[in-house]
């Protein structure tokens, strides 16, 4: 159980210099920032417990049933070493025991963070009046109005609902209710190609479920390389899953029986125990009244705001996933500190590109820097070095064989121009190609320096001595 303080809902009615709305990642970062800069700051939150969707609905969830989905895999891949099979009817709050006591311990920390930064924490639905001013309702019924000489909207998102599919979260769910699901179904429809879709979509396959993955588009993931992409198909069909492209949905619903009938366009019909809707997400606003303070949102259903994280509005700014992509809880730390210092006229420090994203499908897929295809259109003709996970020798201990590292340098074959990978560990081997990018590391620093071996950070060095021999002439590698 969660060891949170309680709210103080004592200090109403008064002026702060900054008012924080949500106290999800980017909304602790802003919060915490404004309070070391010495300033009054209120953050206000609608539900009991801190952390936001990323604590509560998304990022620890998702990631503690995919640690438990690679535990299975393994011992599948291990057939020969040990007798395994799972249950049927395996509920899924057995596959995410551990998640309560990851969130608890979560929560106390976020907790603490807050009550030694004095920052005042009121519990409640809040709603502009205007660019300055929000009104309170707090649990029981009690108003207060609050002032603020700025406020960051730091909210969030919610699922994107669509028309022509009715979410009813017992037999179609969205990205939130996913989890919420009381057995492990047989089999699971998923609509949708980006992030949250290609993760639970891999994960349930992991678990042995039968999935059937529908997109649009081409191939999952499209902002990725396409060699990237097609590696990802390939290991998601490898688990007897299945990727339908360029499909178009008619409708979607519960055959008052057993099973989701999905009708796509071209008449063809794909019937499944469950269904996830994942078709993406859109800034959390609701009750807000952003509209009163002078904000709308752009056609992607988010705020917009500029490079400060700025809105409209001079004395708002929002950050986080009510902004939009890239949506990832990291990068929603740094906006939400980036919007204090902005809103407090206190330096930010150097804006980088070298942002790392991280899609913890299975495999994992990570990169930074620029892609090949934005290599192209700036460079012309970059080089690419590669190193398959197969020809490593800590890929052929550890079993993880599927996954590959590319480099992208420029033609010369000199300047780390950006690193992508996918495979088991991306997300954590990709800070080497971060931290490469940040000192302006050249490709024969990869060369030049030793790695640990036998490790699967050695696959830079390889995809480096690929460059090497591109721009030597050669295929030696």
């Amino acid at each position: 159980m969660s060891t949170e303080a309680a709210p103080d809902n004592t200090g109403v009615d008064q002026l702060y210099d900054i008012i924080v709305i949500g106290s999800g990642p980017a909304g602790q970062k802003a919060a915490v920032q404004a309070a070391k800069a010495g300033k009054k700051v209120a953050m206000v939150e609608i539900d009991k417990v801190l952390g936001g969707a990323c604590v509560h609905h998304g990022t620890i969830p998702s990631k503690t049933l995919r640690e438990n989905a690679l535990r299975i895999a393994n011992l599948r891949n291990h057939a020969e070493l040990f007798s395994f099979s799972l249950r049927v009817d395996m509920e899924m709050a057995t596959l995410i025991e551990n998640m309560h006591n990851v969130i608890s311990a979560h929560d106390v920390y976020i907790d603490k963070q807050i009550a030694r930064n004095q920052i005042v924490r009121l519990h409640g639905r809040a709603s502009f009046v205007d660019g300055n001013t929000m009104d309170l309702l707090m649990p029981g019924g009690k108003q207060a109005r609050l002032r603020g000489d700025r406020i960051i909207i730091a909210s969030g998102s919610v699922p994107r609902e669509v028309d022509n599919i009715e979410v009813d979260h017992e037999h179609i769910y969205d990205s939130d209710s996913i989890l919420s699901m009381i057995y492990l179904p047989q089999t699971l429809v998923v609509l949708g190609g980006g992030v949250i879709a290609s993760e639970y979509a891999s994960i349930f396959a992991s678990l042995g479920v039968q999935v059937t993955m529908i997109d649009r588009y081409p191939m999952p993931l499209g902002f990725l390389d396409g060699a990237l992409s097609e590696r990802f198909v390939a290991a998601f069909e490898a688990t007897g899953a299945q990727f339908v492209a360029n499909a178009q949905i008619k409708r979607v619903y519960w055959d008052g029986l057993s099973q989701v009938v999905t009708e796509l366009q071209d008449g063809r019909e794909f019937r499944s125990e469950k269904l996830l809707s994942a078709a993406g997400r859109v800034a959390n606003i609701k009750g807000l009244q952003i509209e009163r303070a002078g904000i709308e949102l752009d056609h992607r259903g988010v705020i917009p705001v500029d490079a400060n994280y700025r809105t409209t509005v001079p004395t708002i700014y929002a950050a986080g996933d009510v902004v939009g992509p890239p949506s990832l809880a990291s990068v929603s730390m740094e906006q939400g500190r980036r919007a204090a210092c902005a809103a407090l006229g206190l330096d930010m420090g150097r804006v980088t590109d070298a942002i790392p994203s991280g899609i913890y499908s299975i495999p994992e897929l990570s990169t930074v820097g620029m892609s090949e295809a934005q290599a192209i259109i700036e460079y012309g003709n970059p080089l690419v070095g590669v190193a398959r996970f197969d020809e490593i020798a800590r890929g052929q201990i550890s079993g993880v064989q599927e996954g590959l590292l590319r480099l992208i340098a420029d033609p010369a074959g000199k300047k780390l121009l950006g690193a992508q990978i996918i495979g088991e560990r991306a997300t954590e081997l990709i800070h080497i190609g971060q931290m490469g990018l940040l000192s302006a590391m050249d490709i024969d620093g990869f060369v030049e320096n030793i790695f640990n071996f036998p490790t699967m950070a050695e696959a830079y060095r390889v995809a480096a001595l690929h460059i090497v021999g591109q721009r030597q002439g050669s295929q030696l590698d």
